[in-house]
């Protein structure tokens, strides 16, 4: 049975879009992608992600900022944070933010799909 759950991703960089995008579908989850932060916030989109997979550092608003404003707007998606950056300081702000995971670039695709289930159990 094809799983309704709707999984965002907003990171700057092409090949990660299209990556997850395709392992998203071919788990049989519903995914959008999105370059940045902005156009994630100004998507029709925004209301109906059950997950967001998110990139910490991207140009324009970077993903802690859209964790920040996600809660202060009580936005209640539950976030999973990937990056190529291993910075402890940011790790430490997206977990006591309430990120689900911190993920370091490259990760395993069943690192992904648990903290992706994980999360889910939380919306």
């Amino acid at each position: 049975m094809p799983n309704s759950s709707l999984i965002s991703v907003v990171d700057d960089d092409d090949s990660v879009r299209e990556s997850l995008s395709g392992l998203m579908r071919s788990v049989g989850f519903g995914v959008t992608v999105f370059a940045s932060a902005e156009e994630f916030l100004n998507s029709s989109h925004l209301s109906d992600t059950n997950c967001l997979i998110l990139d910490v550092r991207m140009p324009g608003m970077n993903g802690l900022e859209l964790q920040r404003r996600l809660a202060a707007s009580h936005r209640s998606i539950p976030v999973i944070f990937i990056t190529a950056h291993g910075d402890e300081e940011a790790r430490v702000r997206a977990l006591n933010g309430g990120a689900v995971e911190y993920l370091l670039k490259p990760f395993s695709e069943d690192a992904l799909l648990k903290a992706i289930d994980t999360a889910l159990k939380l919306k």
